[in-house]
């Protein structure tokens, strides 16, 4: 009688079991032969013969007897009855000795039940196989098993049950519980096997659907482009569509949006009552450019002809663009900060963007942005409103029809806030390149890059530009034009471009270079040459009816000169006034300089003592600021003069600074202020050609102001000799036009006593 461990075997009483003659041969030394008898037992672990041990084996076993052995190495056993093992000797050449005794079973089990419950379970395997190919091969077996141990060994290999389950079912004394468990095990596995099966079938099933949907897929695609390439004409909207998305080179989410809006049109049709509003947004998302530009190398001598050809002068602001290009150039990418243009109303901001996208070669794009209150101007709305689209940057790319245009944003600083929202702090992340590069229009609902766009701002001032919004900017100030600058700008722009426009040549018309001048000092007001152009448009029109008159009454006078005579008839209004310097000088008056939103402007302080119990008096409707450095002036001169404050006491001191209409505010007149009123008390009169500009301290300190150039060209022009300016100003000289500085005699200061000594109000 010999051991036999067996693994992976579901090994229970009257069951035939098909081994290997290997165990055999390595257990016993020889072939099996019918009619032995054997033991199964179940080792604990997978052990070699050489690791085997008394506590490697389960204590229960079988006994049974080999009945069948076939030429392939297999051998059958039955198995008759349930063993204890009671002792087991383990020898040096690793043979083993067994002491067994019969294990008995509890007789609790109804025959008859056996065999129903048998034909039950076998019904079931019978039905589970044929699922699979070897069903009918299952069939003819069935019919030979009797016992459910039969069957729970002829499926043992399909099992999914561990060892130590199939070791509980042989250690179970009851037979019923013990055919309960087989049974349980059996069902288990069986429907385990129909979930796992039908799985599998459903996968299959869905593969199947989804290859052919994808072979139909491609065979309608194929055919469609047959009929697109025989009948272009015949194209349905949506294929337009579709094949405008393929070519766009859209990013991965905007496409992922696209194709999904795409096959909602395909699957409700045009019946939908979102059709529109889905087909709208595909059009437009298809138009806008998705792919980027590649970066053009810029000769820098050709830029600068192109910007000094339309524009005279702005020789900073060129400066500054052909930086932009250089550094362009090198790094081969857009690069630096957004630039913001500040000056005044006809300076050339806006009209310098269009010379720069011709220097650089791109399209160009102008927003304008004064009186945007709603922040969806900039953003967009969404798709769910009725009569949504995106925001003005979005609308203006998708207008250029490229992804890197020049958009000069005009007006930054007319922006406005509601209850709709703030569109200046929509725009901090237009403006800002560390977030531009995914910016998301609401209508769009997808990322868009902006980093390749060219931003030029625009501003006539940034005292109304949010911080966070300024601080995304280049400052760039454009100052005022000289009369010599706007004489050339006439001559090589303004007036050629009007005759043009209304058809005459220069054989028609002649107007001299002291025309334009006087134009300029006296049809003029302001510190750009927007005035100017309207002018020389007016002037040219009424030239266009003498010149028309002289033809059709066939005058001798076929070109028509310009002179002073008829200049006023042509232009049709009459000269404009100009502040200019008083012809005598007063105590207690002092020409002041101020900027304005046209250019700087000269003013007069007027002071003066009346009767009364020490009031102060101040009219022309000055600003806060302003009456602040009125009573900072008078502290001073009640200070500088401790010995006049009788005069403060006994009188009213009134204050006023003429063209009352015109409301004025601003720390520069402090100086002015001061000025006046020392001359006032020491009644000492100071030059109308002096003139000066500077914010004061209660210190008497001189502190530095802004628009100097716009300042010192109204002293020019108003014929001021001398100008006092504050000494933290004087760098700003640079920015001054020569011929500016060399009319006037600028004396930079530091306290307002080196202005009173230097007119001799007070001794040095």
């Amino acid at each position: 009688m010999a051991n036999l461990p067996i693994y992976n075997i579901m090994a229970v009483p009257d069951a035939n079991l098909y081994v290997k003659s290997d165990y055999y041969q390595l257990m016993t030394g020889k072939a099996p032969a019918v009619d032995d008898k054997v033991i199964l037992m179940f080792a604990k672990e997978h052990l070699s013969k050489e690791e085997y041990e008394s506590e490697s084996f389960y204590p229960i076993g079988l006994s049974g007897i080999i009945t069948e052995v076939d030429d392939n190495g297999y051998f059958l056993i039955h198995t008759r009855n349930r063993v204890n093992l009671e002792e087991i000797v383990i020898f040096r050449d690793h043979s083993i000795d067994l002491s067994i005794s019969k294990r008995p079973d509890i007789e609790d089990l109804d025959e008859e039940t056996v065999v129903e419950r048998i034909n039950r379970v076998k019904a079931s395997l019978i039905e589970y196989s044929q699922k699979y190919q070897w069903g009918p091969i299952i069939r003819t077996y069935a019919s030979r098993w009797s016992t459910l141990g039969e069957i729970a060994t002829a499926f043992s290999p399909w099992l999914i049950n561990s060892n130590s389950e199939r070791y509980a079912i042989l250690a179970e004394d009851s037979r019923k519980k013990r055919f309960d468990m087989l049974e349980k095990m059996l069902i288990e596995n069986i429907e385990m096997g129909n979930v796992n099966q039908d799985a599998q079938n459903a996968q299959e099933e869905d593969y199947r659907k989804i290859a052919r949907e994808s072979a139909i897929r491609k065979q309608i695609e194929y055919l469609q482009n047959e009929l697109d390439e025989m009948h272009p004409e015949n194209v349905s909207d949506i294929r337009k569509l579709e094949l405008k998305l393929k070519e766009s080179g859209m990013n991965e989410t905007a496409s992922k949006e696209c194709e999904k809006i795409l096959n909602r049109l395909k699957q409700e049709g045009k019946n939908s009552s979102e059709y529109g509003m889905l087909y709208d947004y595909l059009d437009y998302m298809t138009e806008l450019s998705w792919k980027k530009e590649p970066m053009k190398k810029i000769k820098l001598d050709k830029a600068e002809k192109i910007l000094s050809k339309d524009h005279y002068g702005l020789s900073k602001v060129k400066k500054r663009i052909l930086q932009q290009i250089a550094v362009m150039n090198l790094k081969k990418q857009q690069s630096g900060s957004i630039i913001l243009f500040v000056g005044a109303p006809g300076t050339g901001k806006t009209s310098i963007g269009q010379s720069i996208a011709k220097a650089l070669g791109r399209k160009y794009v102008r927003v304008s942005l004064g009186g945007v209150r709603d922040e969806a101007d900039i953003r967009g709305h969404r798709r769910t409103y009725i009569g949504a689209m995106a925001g003005r940057i979005i609308d203006g790319i998708h207008k250029s029809g490229v992804s890197n245009p020049v958009m000069v944003l005009d007006e930054v600083d007319k922006l406005s806030q509601s209850y709709n929202g703030d569109p200046a702090s929509a725009l901090l992340e237009v403006l800002d390149p560390e977030q531009n590069h995914t910016f998301t229009d609401h209508y769009l609902n997808v990322p868009y890059d902006l980093s390749d766009v060219l931003f030029i701002c625009t501003a006539n001032t940034v005292d109304t530009i949010p911080e966070p919004l300024l601080n995304r900017m280049e400052v760039i100030q454009f100052q005022g034009y000289t009369p010599i600058e706007k004489l050339e700008i006439a001559k090589k722009h303004l007036l050629p471009k009007a005759m043009d426009e209304v058809g005459i040549n220069k054989k028609q018309l002649e107007v001299s270079d002291d025309i334009i001048r006087k134009i300029i000092s006296d049809y003029t007001r302001e510190a750009g040459v927007r005035g100017l152009r309207k002018r020389m448009d007016t002037l040219c029109r009424s030239a266009a009816v003498e010149i028309v008159s002289n033809e059709e009454s066939k005058s001798k006078n076929k070109k028509l000169v310009v002179k002073d005579e008829n200049l006023r008839e042509l232009l049709d209004t009459r000269p404009m006034r100009h502040e200019l310097i008083h012809k005598q000088k007063k105590s207690g008056i002092v020409t002041g300089l101020a900027w304005t939103a046209v250019g700087g402007e000269i003013l007069y302080i007027e002071t003066m003592f009346t009767k009364g119990s020490g009031k102060l008096i101040v009219t022309g409707q000055l600003g806060d600021v302003m009456k602040e450095s009125a009573q900072i002036a008078v502290s001073l001169v009640k200070d500088m003069f401790p010995n006049k404050s009788k005069l403060f006491e006994e009188n009213d001191l009134h204050i006023h600074v003429p063209d009352g209409a015109t409301p004025k505010d601003g720390p520069s007149a402090g100086i002015t202020l001061t000025t006046a009123l020392a001359s006032l008390v020491k009644d000492v009169p100071v030059a109308p050609t002096v003139a000066m500009t500077g914010e004061v301290s209660l210190e008497g300190n001189v502190k530095p102001i802004g628009g100097l150039p716009e300042k010192l060209m109204a002293a020019q022009r108003a014929g001021v000799k001398t100008v006092f300016i504050p000494i933290d100003n004087e760098d700003d000289l640079r920015d001054v036009a020569d011929e500016v500085k060399e009319a006037l005699k600028i004396i930079p200061v530091d306290k307002v006593e080196d202005v009173l000594k230097k007119l001799k109000i007070i001794k040095n």
